[in-house]
């Protein structure tokens, strides 16, 4: 079932402690943006239909990373995008994102996202794994 998109940014506003909900509407659009870059096949289509629609065009944007990116290289790639971010706040704010999509998405579907995923994503999903 497709969460609605207030309730997703409230999730995301929440999780992260932002003042304000524009910067939970901004890091989850940045943090989706690049994980959709990263994600293919059906297990991208099935965490689609778990997000709002509008978050779910993000996700699904058709650009893909030419190489999956450690999750080092995905923070500084939010820091990017993000006016004023430092590598600190962006890997809070792709925590954030990343705990409302895992809560979503459920255990299988965030078990199968992480194989698609260079190690250590698990911890910015908020589902640290067994080494």
């Amino acid at each position: 079932m497709r969460m609605h998109w207030d309730e997703f940014i409230a999730a995301v506003q929440e999780r992260g402690q932002y003042p304000e909900r524009e910067e939970a509407e901004r890091s989850s659009r940045v943090v989706l943006a690049l994980l959709g870059a990263h994600l293919v096949g059906d297990v991208r289509a099935e965490l689609a239909a778990r997000i709002p629609e509008t978050m779910a065009l993000v996700l699904l944007n058709p650009l893909q990373a030419h190489e999956p990116l450690a999750p080092e290289r995905f923070i500084r790639a939010t820091a990017a995008w993000i006016e004023g971010a430092t590598d600190k706040t962006a890997t809070w704010d792709v925590s954030a994102v990343l705990s409302v999509v895992a809560d979503l998405a459920g255990d299988d579907l965030t078990n199968r996202l992480l194989l698609q995923l260079p190690p250590g994503y698990d911890l910015l999903f908020g589902r640290p794994q067994a080494a």
